[in-house]
């Protein structure tokens, strides 16, 4: 589905927007003739470069040439012809000496209406958000509802049930009184006699009747049960499960289980009165029972049912409410290091005070897989530290039964089962898992309890995290089944809309800020190519963390790997702020910074470091021709030694005279230097007042700065540069003449 269709279905409001962007130099008539081809150009090419310019100019004119002998042949409709033929002669007035004027002009055309399209996209997103919200809001009071409904029905059974032991006790008071005046010996006359025996024939009608009605009360209570334990079991649990996988894999934080909790503990205790209520039925019926009775007939059923729901109940409420995790990772759960200690809490959403230190939990790992499924290969390990807790109440606002293990550590078996190479999954792709379980007795009632965590990656090296992490990213992505851990057998591909999130959510985890728009299409483009990412286009695993990009020596992953930990290292506020475009690529750039004022730049990542590195780009102007300039990225080696805003504040080129100067002007768009980076910038430490001269710490030496500077003349600039420090200078000095210096160019350094 084209671009130009797409803007053509959007609301009134985003449709004025999209003619503001054309007037009688681009006509909107040539975007509708030639919406298509027009897309399938790559414009953002040819604005910085005359001969493809030109080539597309001339191509352009084609293409109208055969709208117009196409409009002949089918429609010979005079008037579209006209219009043809007068937009061409505009085109060649204003364009034939200027092709690159009119690539620059329909490459900022597609690429606002890009923004139109997203910014469509994003309020269609909203109301669709703030719709989803109405709708769970309306969900949960609903099912708030149908719990409270359920309590209430129960209490109601309750007082039925004791209305129903005062008619038995009122029937057997009179049964017992008139066998006690029929053998006195001056009994009832005949006509008393009749007359009480029918009061009691009655009251034995009501009592059979009241009995029935209770045990239809608690048919339909079980049956109301079922259906909101269903949909707590089956819908929120789910629900929240999904959450958690998104969450983990730095998605939007999961919610709070307390309103789960609540909802599972009235069930619960409703049930756990059932049972009583059954109880007391029992015990009603062990004073009297007559054929047909009711109680006698149902009992069992309603027993093993009753007993079934709580069962089912418990067992689904025994969650992992936070994912293994090692603390000195704590933005990577899942991804265990074998000798590291880490954490894991399990939680149970019934919140009885009975069960308080009642169920102890034991911690098994990789428990249900052996040899008949275990694909080839695989490591096996064993648990150190304390793997058993007992669940406790905590003290807490709501309060919860839970049991957290804080000390558990993984070691590989390597006698038995050790990794051979034989097995046809990297370390990184085998999938294991972390299960929990505990035993709840109860009178008349034994309840198996046992849970699992999502699946882990066990690695035996740090340097084995980053793709650790990426396994961790893909399972929980396109899946939510926690026992496939064959999954990487063979997995599926993902769309890239699912990519882009997860990207995105990578930075917002750690940062303030995660990817625009742009920023994502630059990365679908470096993952797919230009002109082919869609929401829809399919990416394959090994694109994603095993294949290397392009012509480099590493994979997308491990490149935005190396970005993010550049970014929380060295580069947390600048990013936080706005400062750092990031993913931009370098026609982009180009295009960005054409027509800026001299000395503006802009600051991106490197397409060529694998460890992550960020270079800055300024325009200056030649002869009335913008020329780019780029220095060497930095890495994390460089900006452990000198911030990056210090880096900025004091970069030099070597301009006449050997007179160092800043080029860095303006951040893009228009923002002064110092107003975008000064709070930034290193403070001078306070010299101390007074040196005394006897103090054998004192050298006497004037305080230096390193700062960057590059050793070529502004018009010898290539399109990078090399930074270097005052002191590589005074070395290239004194080897090489001033006359030389000022003839030195650096060669270019591609990134």
């Amino acid at each position: 589905m084209n671009q130009w269709y797409l803007l053509q279905q959007l609301d009134s409001k985003f449709l004025e927007q999209v003619h503001q962007l054309y007037d009688d130099s681009f006509p909107m008539e040539i975007r509708q003739y030639l919406a298509q081809w027009l897309e399938n150009q790559d414009w953002e090419h040819a604005s910085t470069n005359v001969s493809f310019a030109t080539l597309l100019f001339h191509d352009l004119l084609s293409q109208l040439d055969d709208q117009y002998s196409r409009f002949a042949l089918e429609t010979n409709n005079f008037l579209l012809q006209h219009n043809i033929r007068k937009s061409k002669r505009n085109l060649q007035d204003n364009f034939q000496e200027d092709p690159l004027y009119m690539a620059m002009i329909i490459n900022n055309c597609l690429k606002e209406e890009r923004k139109i399209l997203e910014s469509a996209r994003m309020l269609e997103q909203n109301q669709l958000g703030s719709t989803q919200n109405t709708v769970m809001q309306d969900k949960q009071k609903e099912l708030d509802e149908k719990v409270k409904d359920v309590k209430n029905k129960v209490q109601e059974v309750e007082q039925d049930i004791k209305n129903l032991e005062d008619v038995q006790d009122e029937y057997d008071f009179k049964v017992k009184t008139l066998q006690s005046r029929e053998h006195e010996p001056n009994g009832l006359a005949q006509n008393e006699l009749r007359q009480e025996k029918i009061v009691i024939q009655n009251m034995f009608l009501t009592l059979d009747m009241k009995r029935k009605e209770v045990i239809h009360k608690i048919v339909m209570l079980l049956n109301k049960m079922d259906l909101t334990q269903s949909a707590l079991i089956n819908e929120e649990l789910v629900d929240w499960k999904r959450r958690q996988q998104i969450a983990c894999i730095g998605g939007p934080p999961n919610a709070c289980l307390d309103q789960l909790q609540n909802w599972f503990t009235i069930v619960a205790e409703s049930l756990q009165q059932v049972r009583q209520q059954l109880k007391k039925l029992e015990e009603l019926e062990q004073k009297y029972t007559y054929d047909s009775d009711p109680i006698t007939q149902n009992k069992q059923g309603l027993q093993d049912r009753t007993n079934n729901l709580f069962r089912q109940l418990i067992q689904s409420s025994f969650v992992v409410e936070r994912q293994p995790c090692m603390p000195t990772h704590p933005q990577r759960s899942l991804v265990l290091k074998t000798g590291v200690q880490f954490t894991v809490k399990l939680r149970l959403l019934v919140k009885l005070q009975e069960l308080n230190y009642q169920l102890k939990v034991k911690a098994l790992f990789d428990k249900d897989v052996n040899e008949k499924n275990t694909v080839k290969g695989f490591r096996k390990f064993n648990i150190l530290g304390t793997h058993t807790k007992v669940m406790n109440m905590e003290e807490s606002t709501n309060g919860c039964l839970a049991a957290e293990f804080r000390h558990l550590q993984l070691k590989e078996q390597k006698n038995a089962g050790s990794r051979t190479n034989e097995g046809p999954l990297i370390v990184t792709e085998e999938l294991h898992s972390l299960s929990f379980e505990t035993q709840l007795c109860q009178p008349g009632l034994v309840i198996d309890l046992e849970t699992t965590s999502l699946p882990i990656v066990v690695i035996s090296n740090v340097s084995q995290l980053p793709s650790g992490w990426a396994s961790i990213l893909w399972y929980n992505m396109l899946t939510n089944e926690p026992k496939n851990l064959s999954f990487f057998l063979n997995p599926p591909a993902a769309q890239w809309s699912l990519i882009a999130d997860v990207l995105s959510w990578q930075f917002s985890s750690v940062t303030k800020r995660g990817l625009n728009a742009d920023q994502l299409r630059m990365l679908g483009e470096k993952l797919l190519g230009p002109n082919v990412c869609t929401d829809d286009s399919l990416i394959l695993w090994t694109r994603f963390c095993k294949d290397n990009i392009n012509d480099k020596n590493f994979s997308f992953w491990l490149w935005i790997e190396g970005i993010l930990e550049l970014i929380k290292k060295h580069l947390l506020s600048l990013w936080n702020d706005g400062c750092i475009m990031g993913f931009i690529s370098k026609e982009c750039e180009r295009a960005l910074l054409k027509d800026r004022t001299p000395g503006t730049f802009l600051l991106r990542f490197s397409e060529s470091s694998k460890e992550g590195a960020i270079t800055f780009t300024w325009v200056e102007r030649s002869q009335n021709e913008s020329q780019f300039h780029a220095v060497e990225p930095y890495t994390k080696k460089e900006l452990s030694a000198v911030t990056f805003p210090d880096i900025i504040r004091n970069y030099k080129v070597m301009a006449d005279e050997n007179i160092p100067e800043n080029p860095l002007k303006y951040l893009y768009p228009d923002i002064p230097k110092d107003n975008a980076f000064g709070k930034y910038y290193s403070r001078p430490k306070e010299v101390p007042e007074q040196m005394d001269v006897d103090d054998p710490k004192a050298t006497g030496y004037i305080k230096t700065e390193l700062i960057s500077v590059s050793e070529v003349h502004p018009s010898r600039l290539q399109t990078n540069l090399l930074p270097m420090s005052p002191e590589e200078f005074d070395e290239v000095s004194r080897m090489v003449s001033p006359a030389e210096i000022d003839t030195v160019m650096c060669s270019a350094y591609s990134n």
